[in-house]
Parts: structure tokens; C-alpha cells; sequence
């Protein structure tokens, strides 16, 4: 969850000849299934695609990103660059430990993903639905795991482990500073 302080309305104290903001307002944010759901639900349409979202998609899916009661419009009017950066870093944040070996030359899957086909793999993969209220990315990382531990293990082929090795060994050089 990322808690924000939206600055209140900014007044001049004119007997402490100083500037006093009044009127800050916390808002609780959580970027999960539940928020990615409420805003398909508006927009019918996938939320988790390359296209460019308009100001007001943008805007009404920090709406959807909301805990708790109601806030009146004309508080996110008043969200400072700030703020605005907190919001981006959250939704981006990894907020997992778990790393994968990316394997080159994988196909990559092309599936247009929504909140319904996110649920479809929650049931699949038996995952509680307490969990579509975690961080959207650190869901998609359980479903990652669970897609790989019920998978079969596949053996890299030779010029595949060559070209691993190669890799490790071009990336250990360079933390260390050696040419071999």
C-alpha cells in the first residue's frame, strides 16, 4: 500500500509572517487486481497494454487505486509532481526477492491480459482470492512461480549453456575489473 500526502491550500499567516498549509489529505493506495478490475469495468477495455492512456484514464484508475472512503474530486487536482512521481514508482515497483533466468530466444506470449484472464490463472494455480488485493506485480510474480514449478524442467542445449557461461563470465569480468 503507498500512503500520499496531497498538500493542502497554502495561506500566508500574517501575525507569524510565514506560509501555512492547511487541509493535507492522505490517501491510501493500492495497485492490485481489485483496482486493475474497477477500471476495466469503466473503460471495457484492457487496462495492461502499450497504449498510450489519456490524462483522465490515467486519473480515474488512481481513483480506482483508492482505499477507503470516498475523496472529492478537487483533491486530485491539487496532487503536486511529487506526488505524481510516488504513484509511478509504486505501480512500477517490483515489491518481490524472486528473480528468473530469463532464457534468449524465447517466444514471447502475445495474450492480451485482463483482470478476468488474471483470475483464470488464480484459479488454476489454486492462489487464494485474498491475494487480489497484493501489489499487481508482485501477483503476476507468484503467478510466474507457480507457472514454473508445475512445468516441466527443460535441459539447455549445449550452445545454450555455452552462451550462459559466456555471459556469467563477460558480467563477472566487468565487477571485477579483470580482462580474464
Amino acid at each position: 500500500m503507498l500512503k500520499i500526502i496531497v498538500p493542502g491550500d497554502e495561506f500566508f499567516d500574517e501575525s507569524a509572517q510565514e506560509f501555512i498549509t492547511k487541509g493535507d489529505v492522505v490517501l491510501e493506495l493500492e495497485h492490485s487486481l481489485v483496482s486493475l478490475s474497477k477500471w476495466e469495468s469503466i473503460y471495457e477495455k484492457p487496462f495492461l497494454t502499450k497504449e498510450e492512456k489519456t490524462s483522465e484514464e490515467i486519473l480515474e484508475y488512481i481513483k480506482c487505486m483508492l482505499i477507503g472512503s470516498e475523496i472529492p474530486s478537487e483533491i486530485f487536482s491539487r496532487f503536486s509532481e511529487d506526488n505524481i512521481s510516488q504513484i509511478n514508482d509504486y505501480i512500477g515497483a517490483k515489491q518481490s526477492a524472486t528473480w528468473f533466468n530469463e532464457r534468449t530466444g524465447q517466444p514471447k506470449n502475445r495474450e492480451i491480459v485482463t483482470a478476468e484472464v488474471i483470475y483464470h490463472w488464480m484459479i488454476a494455480f489454486q492462489i487464494p482470492l485474498e491475494c487480489q488485493m497484493w501489489h499487481l506485480s508482485r501477483l503476476f510474480t507468484l503467478i510466474r512461480v507457480c507457472n514454473v514449478k508445475n512445468s516441466n524442467p527443460k535441459k539447455m542445449g549445449k550452445s545454450e549453456v555455452a552462451s550462459r557461461m559466456r555471459e556469467l563470465n563477460a558480467q563477472r569480468k566487468a565487477e571485477i575489473g579483470t580482462r580474464g
